[in-house]
């Protein structure tokens, strides 16, 4: 056997033991052997580095460390999860669930701990490892490719006919025995010590040096996919998780398949008496549809999937003393009482600040200053006061009041009869509500000004150079550049983000400009329907209540906004700054002979995409529903159409089948 040869036996040898040890723990050499097999390639490479690859099992580690990580955009979102704290929760997702597949039946959910780590997204290309990065804000995270390529269960090729592209996703995390291990010899050299595996996990992996992070006993396991090409995808969760296993990718032992919610409450029962004596952290679990054509069906709200649910463990509590209530005042101007506490280690971290939400709230527990309170919390959620303990209640408490003035700004405070929260009325003119939302509109998911974050707009506020959005494209390189600590070339770099971002979309200004409670969809969902402002700012209530998933109460809040004269002249200063986006034709808003009609489309299209069926039926005015109601005006059934087409037929709802949906689209008319 010639050199090159030895040396890609050696490879596949490790690559295979290293799926057996991680992968399927079931190891098929001693560790002193799989040692000898590292040291005869290390030698082999290094005698003939003619033969050295990138992806070798020896050159996990290697490169110099960053001055910073680079972005990497998700092809698609990495979303969260809505939580569930009590049984109650999850009986109504389960019941949402069958509402929107019209199902009475129980149905199967795979079930797995929801591990406490970072969420991670790898991507191989021919089998090959090519990208790793974190979660981010879910569509733009940080490149990490160089700290995961140090994780040694994570194979660096795939192995059994993986397909083109592969963007597995999981999380990283760090065993409680690493953990202890790792702390204990930072003690002993005087270093800092991690709070929590979590944290530990989370600092590890954002090491800009790489050797750093090889040495921190990282671990993962993989849960889900992003983009994949040249793979005939199962009809189940769990079949595409045994995939991924198939490949080399670690999945977590512990996910079963259970039957109905109560499968899945037992199962949150077996996994919290099972918690301490797993090898890694959790904090809950989590429960998902495993049939994925019904996960498409049932689709996604905001940024989390309709199918999918995190169950919470009960929260770590702890007794303190609460010192103070302060008032914080908020984009939209709201108040709210925030608890300063005696400091008390509870749920991993050190906390002296809780929320009290708000008056209602504070008037339903009877919180007094100077009380004991039990104080929650549960992983990253803000920390809050659970209850008043009474029979520790001194005679010096003080009742806590809502100020009838903004603490920042003086302004009169005012309470919606038809709401528990209270809120400044001085808008602009109060310097806390005015940063709020100049970061807001600055923000990477509205404007994306890059470069312009809290430090920088608190400057731009107490120099007085910007009082409202309008005020950033009036600023000059001089001017930025005469703050403190803000050299010429940062004040080109925030200059150009300011010009780059004046190229948006009318969704992201409708979101930039904090509308009260319209956030992306109902932003996406507006954008969609009116196209420009010219529409918009003179559509009455009833208009608006047309648009999908827009109720009364938001769109009260929509015309308030553009009934507001200074908000009119707001928008007109954004407009003449040069802000613009592709305008739909004249031509295309005639031809919107859709309005009014609801479709839900269902089952696979050989033609088109979900996606692109669904933004041709918008494009002609059609609004898209994920649920069959009586509402429906048709059902569009591709093949392998499941419970929705079953209802849409007991409901006597007209149905179309994929030629008539492209005629539809071609025509510009129902056939």
């Amino acid at each position: 056997m010639n050199i090159e040869s030895r040396i890609a036996n050696l490879r596949a040898l490790i690559e295979q033991n290293n799926y057996f040890y991680h992968v399927l723990d079931e190891p098929k050499c001693s560790d002193a052997e799989f040692d000898q097999l590292m040291r005869e390639l290390r030698e082999l490479e290094t005698q003939n580095p003619e033969y050295m690859t990138a992806n070798s099992p020896t050159q996990r580690v290697g490169g110099a460390p960053l001055d910073a990580f680079t972005e990497v955009r998700h092809l698609l979102p990495m979303l969260s999860l809505d939580n569930a704290f009590t049984e109650q929760d999850v009986l109504d997702f389960d019941r949402r669930v069958h509402e929107r597949l019209g199902s009475d039946g129980p149905l199967e959910f795979s079930a797995e701990p929801k591990l406490d780590g970072l969420a991670i997204s790898v991507r191989f290309e021919k089998g090959i490892l090519v990208r790793a990065a974190t979660r981010g804000d879910g569509t733009t995270g940080e490149d990490v490719t160089a700290n995961v390529r140090s994780i040694l269960s994570l194979p660096l090729r795939l192995q059994n006919n993986p397909p083109d592209v592969l963007e597995a996703r999981g999380e990283v995390y760090m065993p409680i025995a690493g953990f202890e291990r790792m702390n204990a010899q930072a003690a002993e050299r005087g270093d800092k010590i991690f709070v929590n595996p979590r944290n530990a996990a989370a600092g590890s992996l954002r090491q800009l040096d790489p050797r750093v992070a090889a040495t921190r006993p990282l671990d993962l396991f993989f849960y889900a996919v992003g983009v994949v090409e040249g793979m005939n995808q199962p009809r189940r969760h769990t079949e595409l998780l045994a995939q991924l296993r198939h490949w080399g990718l670690r999945t977590c032992p512990e996910i079963r398949v259970v039957a109905g919610v109560q499968g899945c409450l037992d199962y949150f029962k077996l996994m919290s008496s099972r918690r301490t004596s797993l090898l890694y952290q959790i904090d809950g679990v989590v429960y998902k549809v495993d049939d994925l054509l019904a996960q498409r069906d049932l689709g996604f709200v905001s940024r989390a999937p309709r199918w999918a649910i995190a169950h919470k463990f009960p929260a770590d509590e702890v007794m303190t003393v609460l010192r103070e209530v302060e008032f914080q005042v908020g984009r939209t101007g709201a108040l709210t009482p925030v608890a300063r506490l005696v400091p008390v280690f509870v749920g991993g971290v050190t906390v002296s600040n809780a929320t009290l939400h708000n008056m209602d709230e504070v008037a339903r527990k009877g919180i007094q200053i100077g009380d004991t309170v039990v104080v929650r919390r549960a992983g990253d959620v803000i920390p809050e006061i659970a209850r008043v303990l009474l029979d520790r209640r001194p005679t010096t408490t003080q009742v806590i009041k809502l100020p009838l003035r903004c603490p920042v700004c003086d302004s009169l405070v005012a309470r919606d009869p038809e709401s528990v929260i209270a809120r400044c009325t001085g808008e602009y003119r109060c310097s806390a509500q005015r940063k709020e939302r100049l970061q807001h509109f600055a923000s990477r998911r509205a404007l994306n000004i890059v470069g312009v974050g809290e430090k920088l707009v608190d400057q731009l506020v107490s120099s007085g150079l910007v009082h409202d959005p309008a005020d950033f494209f009036s600023l000059t390189r001089e001017t930025v550049a005469s703050i403190d600590r803000v050299g010429l070339k940062s004040a080109d770099n925030i200059i150009n983000a300011i010009q780059i971002c004046k190229d948006t979309t009318f969704a992201r200004l409708l979101f930039a400009l904090g509308i009260r409670d319209v956030g992306e969809t109902t932003a996406a969902a507006l954008a969609e329907e009116f196209g420009s402002f010219d529409f918009l700012m003179n559509a009455n209530l009833e208009r608006v209540q047309t648009v999908s998933d827009v109720g009364p109460v938001v769109a009260g809040h929509v015309v308030d906004y553009f009934s507001n004269n200074d908000n009119k002249l707001l928008v007109g200063r954004l407009l003449s700054a040069g802000i613009k986006w592709p305008i739909k034709s004249a031509a295309n808003v005639i031809e919107q002979h859709l309005i009014g009609l609801i479709f839900v489309i269902t089952g696979t299209l050989d033609s088109l995409s979900r996606d692109a069926a669904e933004d041709a039926l918008r494009a002609l005015g059609g609004r898209i529903s994920g649920t069959v109601s009586k509402k429906t005006s048709y059902l569009i059934a591709g093949a392998e159409a499941g419970s929705k087409l079953r209802k849409a037929e007991e409901l006597g709802i007209p149905i179309l089948n994929e030629a008539s949906l492209l005629q539809i689209i071609n025509s510009k008319k129902i056939c």
